[in-house]
């Protein structure tokens, strides 16, 4: 598994959001599968899939994930929901956000009220529209400079580029 050497600006994005890409109109079990094989080449535990996905409305996950950005919680939420989703099986519903807040000590009157605020919800597709505008059409994405690298294999093509920039490890 690649390791950035740098530390990259993590930013929620709504995927629903973005232009098809290459790949976009790719059935789920297809996306399942290549999923599962990154896992396996990767050696992580299996993916349990959310009985839901991809049929889940990640937009209250992804709000969560930018008021989680916008009090320093980022990283860490995405990661406990992620896990929470896809270590445990679970719907990204209101529980399963709050859950996972608690497991990186966001508050949960907090994380409820942030979900209600409209403020949030528009930085939410204020970031979506900018990732669009520069070019991501599918996920995960990595922005170096002008260039984005997108899909299964993008923080490998990142750390390649680094290096080639001679970023620092």
């Amino acid at each position: 598994m690649a390791e950035l050497p740098v530390v990259p600006e993590w930013v929620g994005i709504l995927a629903a959001g973005l232009p098809r890409g290459v790949g976009g109109d790719t059935p789920a079990d297809e996306r399942r599968a290549a999923a599962e094989r990154r896992a396996a080449a990767q050696h992580v535990q299996p993916l349990r899939w959310p009985a839901t996905w991809p049929d889940d409305d990640m937009r209250l996950a992804m709000v969560a994930t930018t008021y989680a950005k916008q009090i320093g919680r980022a990283v860490a939420f995405s990661l406990a929901a992620f896990r929470q989703a896809f270590a445990g099986g679970r719907a990204l519903d209101e529980d399963t956000i709050l859950i996972a807040a608690a497991a990186c000590e966001m508050h949960p009157r907090a994380v409820l009220q942030a979900l209600g605020r409209r403020s949030v919800g528009a930085a939410l597709d204020a970031a979506t529209a900018a990732a669009a505008a520069a070019g991501v059409r599918t996920l995960p994405a990595i922005a170096i400079g002008e260039v984005v690298l997108q899909g299964g294999d993008a923080v490998e093509q990142a750390v390649a580029a680094l290096a080639e920039r001679g970023a620092p490890g």
